[in-house]
């Protein structure tokens, strides 16, 4: 099995305090969900599975998530689980930096390797550098004479493609991994480049005469340095940015960073949605369920920092908390006796096998399915003094009437599991945090 490791990365410094930075995300995050909702071909993790005609199903219970009976629905087994700091775990850790806006990690090109500060990204799947610190190419690097270029939205690079060697940490180390070089790069600061862990069919279109990139992730389970094309990823609420609070698992899990069990659910077949990490959830806010979001598509996204959610689900949530809108960043913000009066947003998602994982589904006889809810405190709304939902800028219905971003996702242990077309979840020690 793989060694098991933990390495360190560099941060970087936020401007999220600042009410211009603040609108400045804002601005990028709806820009990222209108490339998101024009959507792309029969892109995603589940053509992809299915294209390889696996099946199986599986269960996985959660002991901090509330269970509520669900329409059937067909998952598979999950990646195997390791612990940090062992040298029998399944997978390889990687500490990533909390940048005050979203997660980046140090990761070394060439031999000898020259460190770049990549912003980790489950929307995209193409890596590539030069924003910032320009590439150095060593006797590993190789052009390929292919040129790249990727938009995200928000922001847009091009320039060349080279093949190289990454080294992630001293036991996740790629050969000849697909690298863009930016000739030129717009809406990137602070960064040097995007560490894309998205679907890799998204890479469809972006080098010339290349069919598809494989990722990174793809590469280190093709090449036997870990025993699934699977990606766990822990974040931890931080109040300044810079902090080396999270980590990425390649290859399985670290279970010493979540609380009671992953639970897998299958990923959406509605498109848009389904070109990404996509799943289906209903959100509702405080103790008497008050209607937010109807069972719909949506997307759980690193590269995104606030949740968004459909316009009418938005001003749903609005007049829940009596938010006010900012004119100066278009964030709600709500008054300290407002604050006191929040209550959590409870979000259901999927539809969960309660069975057991491995099981043949030959041996399986009226299986009982569940969704599972998760909370989003109170405290884990604010952040950093702003409510982090805000206005998609499109109406339910659109087939992907919402995104799970990194203000979110710091409260959860996320699993992006490429190889069985599925997201896991599960609480953490810092989900119920006071920190943000």
């Amino acid at each position: 099995m793989p060694h098991h490791i933990v390495i360190r990365s560099v941060p970087f410094a936020t401007r999220l305090r600042a009410a211009a930075g603040a609108r400045e995300i804002l601005q990028r995050d709806r820009a990222r969900a209108t490339k998101f909702l024009a959507g792309v071909s029969s892109h995603g993790p589940r053509p992809y599975v299915e294209e390889h005609k696996r099946s199986h199903h599986h269960k996985h219970k959660n002991a901090g998530a509330i269970n509520d009976p669900s329409a059937p629905t067909t998952t598979v087994p999950a990646p195997t689980t390791g612990t940090s700091g062992s040298t029998g775990g399944a997978g390889d850790s990687i500490d990533v930096t909390d940048s005050g806006v979203t997660y980046t990690m140090s990761v070394g090109v060439g031999n000898p390797p020259t460190q770049y500060n990549l912003l980790i990204d489950t929307g995209s799947s193409n890596t590539w550098v030069g924003a910032s610190t320009a590439y150095k190419p060593t006797s590993t690097s190789q052009a390929t004479g292919n040129t790249i270029n990727v938009s995200y939205g928000s922001g847009k690079m091009s320039g060349k493609e080279y093949t190289d060697t990454v080294t992630l940490s001293p036991s996740l180390v790629i050969k000849n991994q697909s690298i863009g070089v930016a000739s030129t790069a717009q809406g990137f600061t602070d960064v040097d480049g995007i560490l894309g862990v998205g679907p890799v069919d998204l890479t469809q279109g972006t080098v010339s005469n290349t069919t598809e990139v494989p990722t990174v992730t793809d590469n280190l389970y093709s090449q036997g340095t870990i025993s699934s094309d699977s990606l766990g990823i822990f974040y931890e609420p931080s109040s300044s940015a810079g902090a080396v609070n999270g980590e990425l698992t390649f290859g399985g899990t670290d279970n010493t960073k979540y609380t009671g069990e992953i639970n897998f659910v299958p990923l959406t077949t509605t498109s848009p949605a389904s070109n990404y990490w996509g799943i289906d959830q209903s959100v509702t806010y405080g103790s008497g369920a008050t209607p937010i979001l109807n069972t719909t598509a949506g997307i759980v996204d690193t590269g995104t920092t606030l949740l968004l959610l459909a316009t009418d689900a938005f001003q749903a949530y609005q007049k829940a908390t009596g938010g006010t809108l900012d004119q100066t960043t278009g964030l709600l913000t709500i008054t300290e006796q407002q604050y006191e009066q929040l209550q959590s947003l409870y979000f259901s998602i999927g539809g969960v096998s309660c069975m057991t994982a491995n099981v043949s589904p030959n041996d399986l006889t009226k299986p009982t399915f569940w969704k599972i809810t998760y909370e989003l405190t109170p405290n884990a709304q604010i952040w950093p003094i702003y409510l982090i939902t805000s206005d998609l800028g499109s109406q339910s219905g659109s087939g992907l009437d919402f995104i799970n971003g990194f203000g979110w996702l710091q409260r959860f242990y996320s699993v992006f599991d490429t190889g069985n077309a599925q997201v896991g979840l599960a609480t953490t020690s810092y989900t119920d945090a006071e920190t943000n």
